[in-house]
């Protein structure tokens, strides 16, 4: 029986599904602070380390949470991703395109390729809609608590993801099997086959890998901030991003109508292939 192409709609979180910083939905008024008391800490620490952004923020985490005398386990990440603000439309956003992809004859899966925490994302009343989660996370002790960052993505590391979800490999870990060579037609998703969804300069180096191999890419933006559709049509401009549109995912919105006209193009590209095989 003939395989139904596969076709992937892959998110980065914060500013693309989630309006704000994931930190911003618990984590930060746990520890008592204001969003801009901790990301002016988190830039401090880069610009004064000249470290890595991502390192930055998991270690202030790690250490305004022992300061505030709050433990972080898995559970307790969950618990700040159950208060996840979601753009209008995300939670039904994934039945319908899913629904849409069925009756095109095509099957669509759902990933995250984020520099936010797994943990986090993973206690959001949408992590059940994802075939796999890619972003950071911590190490824990024989306790369960957070004791060093395990995995820090930041914006090129979210490139080799990519390439993961090509060859369907759902480890971080896995360094070796990324990197052997696979025939096109072995490939679980062609690059041609992927939608990216993100929404500032974080998502440039994964929206151009994407977009050179012949892939989609989306740059959506907050309808209400007009400086982040001015972000949004730089990227259109620059070449960055195939398209823009409005972070609002609803059955009326032109994000749906976006995405479903992509959907229509890769099934007809697959049968123009196919078609172009007759011997």
């Amino acid at each position: 029986m003939k395989r139904k192409p596969i076709i992937a709609l892959i998110y980065d979180f914060d500013g693309t599904l989630s309006p704000g910083n994931m930190q911003e939905f618990g984590f930060i008024q746990a520890i008592h602070q204001t969003p801009e008391e901790f990301w002016r800490k988190s830039d401090g620490i880069a610009r004064g380390q000249d470290a890595s952004n991502i390192l930055s923020y998991m270690k202030l985490m790690f250490d305004e949470a022992r300061r505030s005398g709050i433990k972080l386990t898995r559970t307790d990440f969950h618990r700040y991703g159950a208060e996840i603000k979601l753009y209008e439309g995300v939670r039904e956003w994934f039945r319908i395109v899913n629904a849409y992809g069925a009756s095109k004859g095509v099957v669509i899966e759902h990933y995250i390729n984020s520099s936010g925490l797994k943990e986090i994302i993973e206690g959001s009343p949408i992590a059940s809609e994802f075939k796999h989660i890619f972003a950071g996370s911590f190490i824990y002790d024989e306790n369960g608590e957070a004791e060093w960052p395990g995995i820090a993505v930041d914006y090129t590391a979210k490139t080799q993801f990519l390439f993961k979800i090509q060859k369907g490999i759902f480890s971080s870990r896995d360094a070796k099997r990324v990197n052997e060579s696979v025939a096109e037609d072995k490939k679980r998703i062609p690059f041609s086959h992927m939608i990216y969804f993100g929404d500032g300069e974080t998502d440039v180096p994964s929206m151009k890998v994407v977009g050179m191999f012949g892939g989609h890419s989306v740059a959506v933006f907050d309808p209400e901030i007009q400086s982040k559709r001015a972000a949004a049509q730089k990227l259109l401009r620059q070449g960055r991003a195939s398209f823009i549109t409005p972070a609002v995912y609803t059955r009326d919105s032109r994000t749906y109508r976006l995405v479903c006209a992509i959907i229509d193009k890769i099934r007809a590209d697959v049968e123009l292939n196919r078609l172009s095989k007759y011997k």
